[in-house]
């Protein structure tokens, strides 16, 4: 792949990083040169999986993109609480899983940029994203008659089976 005037020209089909927009987002780019080979390096050399690298990718560009028309200037000036907003928004759209997925990718990406020191500490990181329960499971009950049968197989004869059955 070659890097040029802020676009991906695709030579080969190794999936590296799935650009058809720009490249970098205006924050990044604002943020300099070092913040955007940063932020070019992690989807190209922190994540393997092609499907988790435009998953994390399209999360990154839609918060930074988002972050651009609230008025944030740069990728440093990120704080928690455009994080939280941007989240809430989510949880209005999506899936609590698919809001989760968007959290991980910017707290990954953030750290990332903190161990890079581009930014000096990862605003995504305290954010909180949604609860999601699982109502049904697939863990089988036992009706009486199996709980009784299981109860019963238990060797009482043992240390181990007196403290499995309480006694």
């Amino acid at each position: 792949m070659i890097w040029a005037s802020g676009r991906c020209r695709r030579q080969c089909h190794d999936g590296l990083v799935p650009f058809s927009s720009p490249v970098l987002p205006a924050l990044v780019a604002a943020a300099g040169e070092r913040a955007s080979m940063r932020f070019l390096e992690f989807f190209a050399a922190n994540i393997r999986n092609p499907h988790t690298r435009r998953a994390y990718y399209r999360a990154a560009e839609e918060f930074l993109t988002w972050c651009a028309s609230a008025g944030v200037p740069s990728i440093a000036a990120v704080q928690p609480v455009h994080v939280a907003t941007w989240i809430e928004a989510s949880m209005r759209e999506l899936a609590a899983l698919s809001v989760k997925q968007r959290l991980a990718a910017l707290r990954h990406l953030f750290d990332w940029l903190v161990n890079g020191q581009v930014v000096p500490v990862n605003p995504a990181h305290r954010v909180r994203g949604p609860r999601h329960v699982v109502t049904c499971g697939q863990t089988p009950v036992l009706d009486l008659a199996e709980e009784r049968a299981l109860l019963d197989s238990i060797n009482i004869g043992t240390v181990a089976g007196l403290r499995a059955t309480g006694r």
